[in-house]
């Protein structure tokens, strides 16, 4: 980040903890406690994010040309990650194919390593959009290597966090791959992927406004803004919701939104070390079988959305877990939130700018929204948020493991 940003950031935690209490407590502890205690590097990784899309948005102007040479022609597009990083593929997948008029899919790095081609679609040339914050995980690099020694047809694409990264050096001479990095500051030292995840799904979005860089560049800017403003009107709020007696957890969100909704509940799964289970739907889905997963202990975080008729959708699921006395609470996030909404106990998070921002570039909010209150939610646990993993099950880099031959 340029002096300017970093100064403007450093001022914004400095108004965050004068207006907020938790903010002055944890920012106004010395570094090194920060640190013994767990949760320096996940904090500041969350509270950041408004500065690292700007940077994040100039980089990827900046390879306009190689990436619109590298898209021509091309008849599908296919975005594959890991974990959080399919998910953010995933946030971006519905606007890219409007946009570019194709076949764009999701498909995970573990389903591409298992399957290989069969696991793309039929026609070429296609582009395989790679999302990795180290690039270092198994799938990353095994993936890429298979499509490329079984289908020269397919052109690749490499996003990551970390140039340094095994996906990154070991093919960003390859001929047919072009590998972007995005700024460093954007490679999470925490063990889960928050500025990371953000980052690479604005990213990837711009796939899909190549033409149009100055929407793209202001796109990014609202996005910020809005971010910025959530944050220092709720962090509070963050922290007393995540101190409630909930035990498991729903997000909801309907399309783009609903991707979001899958990062929304990995954080709070991983953040806990899974001792809040978490499940993701869409709000019709949940008036199915999950809607059994709601209990009398139950966490439900929803994003309503801008559009009339989806939003009545929306509301007539929350009206039905009303009537049934499903779940301990319920927080929704939206902008004009009707007052008719929330029950006693539920919270209305309202977000300036989400109907500017449309519902598609709108879901990126929920998953800040869900980034703190795993945050928070982790340290009510008695958890250390930069490693919450109990006894290391999970790690920043998933463990190595045999890669078998795929024919």
């Amino acid at each position: 980040m340029d002096s300017s940003s970093l100064l403007n950031q450093s001022e914004w935690q400095q108004t965050l903890a004068g207006s907020h209490g938790k903010a002055a407590l944890l920012f106004g502890r010395p570094e090194a406690e920060q640190k013994k205690l767990g949760y320096f590097h996940t904090l500041r990784e969350i509270c950041q994010q408004p500065w690292t899309w700007l940077r994040t948005s100039e980089q990827m102007i900046a390879a306009r040309d190689s990436l619109q040479e590298h898209l021509e022609g091309i008849k599908n597009l296919v975005f594959t990650g890991s974990g959080s990083s399919e998910y953010a593929g995933d946030c971006v997948r519905l606007p890219v194919r409007n946009e570019l008029g194709i076949s764009v899919e999701v498909a995970s790095g573990g389903a591409l390593v298992m399957q290989g081609v069969k696991a793309l679609p039929a026609s070429r040339p296609g582009l395989l959009v790679s999302l990795a914050r180290s690039g270092n995980s198994p799938e990353s690099a095994g993936a890429v290597k298979i499509l490329v020694d079984s289908d020269p047809n397919f052109r690749h694409l490499v996003v990551t966090c970390n140039e340094a990264g095994s996906l990154a050096k070991t093919w960003k001479h390859h001929k047919g791959t072009l590998v972007v990095a995005l700024p460093p500051e954007t490679n999470d030292e925490s063990l889960v992927m928050t500025s990371s995840f953000t980052n690479l799904t604005l990213a990837a979005r711009f796939l899909g406004l190549l033409g149009q860089p100055d929407v793209y560049r202001r796109l990014c800017a609202l996005q910020s803004r809005v971010c910025q403003g959530l944050i220092s009107t709720h962090f509070d709020t963050f922290g007393k919701i995540a101190s409630r007696d909930f035990r498991r957890a729903v997000f909801l969100g309907s399309g783009t939104r609903h991707a979001a909704s899958r990062e929304a509940s990995l954080k709070m799964l991983e953040m806990t070390s899974g001792r809040i289970p978490t499940i993701a739907e869409s709000y019709l889905g949940l008036r199915h079988g999950p809607m059994s997963f709601v209990h009398e202990d139950t966490l439900i975080v929803c994003q309503l959305s801008c559009d009339p008729a989806t939003r009545a959708y929306e509301l007539d699921l929350l009206s039905e877990l009303n009537r049934k006395k499903l779940g301990l609470s319920t927080v929704v996030i939206g902008e004009d939130v009707p007052d008719s909404v929330p029950r006693i106990a539920d919270e209305v998070i309202q977000c300036s700018g989400l109907a500017e921002l449309g519902d598609d570039e709108g879901a990126i909010v929920f998953v800040v929204v869900a980034q703190l209150l795993a945050f928070f939610r982790c340290l009510e646990e008695g958890l250390r948020p930069d490693s919450p993993s109990e006894g290391g099950v999970i790690h920043r880099v998933v463990e190595s493991f045999p890669l078998h031959t795929v024919t």
